[in-house]
């Protein structure tokens, strides 16, 4: 049977991602690292909104999409330099995103759509953007939050569960509450959302 439009997209998206020269290591298993965040942005995205529309599904898939292209230190390494960085990386994850969907035959309102998610103008104004978000938020609580918080001083790790935080719904929030954290992590978070 023929690949739908969808898989395909899907398809593409992940070899873009394959192509990651870092690597994340899982079990004694090297993946390269954007292959896997958007497996598990997808496996996130499904388990908090099963019902996602195959728009949001393609957002989540490609949220990170080549990310290692443009490295943090091109940019000053202060708030301003990272802000810079992360919309030069959001308007290149769309544009990528743009090219595959445009590729497998979607027409232009379609791709206008998920880049718009991709590039999240939408947040608290829209449902699926912040669906997206959420996500974005779980699966770095989920899979990477114990790794930053262990390399972090403490008020740096609250302030940034802080900022995680604001970012999420309440549904998200309730989410987030339902993950395995380690005891000295969820002292942490609960520290954060007392402050």
């Amino acid at each position: 049977m023929k690949p739908t439009r969808f898989e395909t997209a899907i398809a593409l998206i992940d070899k873009k991602n394959s192509e990651d020269i870092n690597t994340y290591q899982v079990s004694g298993m090297e993946y390269p690292k954007e292959l896997l965040y958007s497996q598990r942005m997808t496996r996130k995205l499904l388990q908090f909104e099963p019902n996602s529309s195959k728009a949001l599904q393609i957002a989540a898939r490609a949220q990170h999409i080549c990310r290692w292209q443009i490295p943090r230190d091109e940019y000053p390494m202060d708030r301003v330099g990272y802000l810079k960085w992360r919309e030069t990386l959001k308007k290149m994850h769309a544009e990528i995103t743009a090219g595959i969907l445009q590729q497998v035959g979607y027409d232009e309102q379609y791709v206008s759509r998920v880049s718009q998610l991709i590039t999240k103008k939408l947040i608290k104004k829209n449902e699926e953007s912040q669906i997206l978000q959420d996500t974005v938020c779980l699966v770095f609580l989920d899979y990477y939050f114990g790794d930053f918080a262990a390399k972090h001083k403490d008020d740096k790790v609250i302030d940034i569960l802080q900022k995680t935080w604001k970012k999420m719904s309440a549904r998200g929030h309730e989410a987030a509450l339902q993950l395995n954290f380690s005891d000295k992590n969820l002292a942490l978070i609960e520290q954060a959302l007392k402050s």
